[in-house]
């Protein structure tokens, strides 16, 4: 397992509990740049503090930052990894953020399983001419 403590790509919690980390905290573990970092603050998905120049970030930030990771990961839009992660707010049961998550999910997977498809249809009509050139 690496250093990120990952399970099939699904980031684990913290197992020292912190409560705060730095950008370079966050970066190294999730293998993100700051910059990276800096553009999910700019679009309001994470909100570190800050003291002085240095962002702090939080358990929460750290726990979105997956998230968006995840959602990224998936091929999720930013709009829609916001609107997943932004229902956790919403109930305390987050009822509704599982919901929106599940049927998000299920049609990201008809979308790619329709798209691997067009791409094994598209294979094996390569596979097909590549046979025909050769014969010739």
């Amino acid at each position: 397992m690496d250093q990120r403590s990952s399970i099939a790509g699904i980031e684990l919690p913290d197992h020292e509990e912190r409560q705060s980390y730095s950008i370079t905290d966050l970066s190294e573990e999730f293998g993100v740049t700051a910059r990276a970092l800096r553009f999910y603050e700019d679009e309001g998905l994470i909100a570190p503090e800050r003291h002085g120049l240095a962002r702090v970030y939080s358990r929460r930030d750290r726990a979105r930052l997956a998230w968006i990771l995840r959602g990224k990961r998936v091929g999720f839009s930013l709009a829609d990894i916001r609107e997943m992660i932004d229902l956790y707010d919403a109930d305390e049961e987050h009822e509704e953020q599982r919901r929106v998550t599940v049927a998000k999910c299920r049609a990201r997977i008809e979308l790619l399983t329709r798209q691997k498809a067009d791409i094994d249809a598209a294979i094996a009509e390569l596979s097909d001419f590549i046979g025909a050139i050769d014969k010739s």
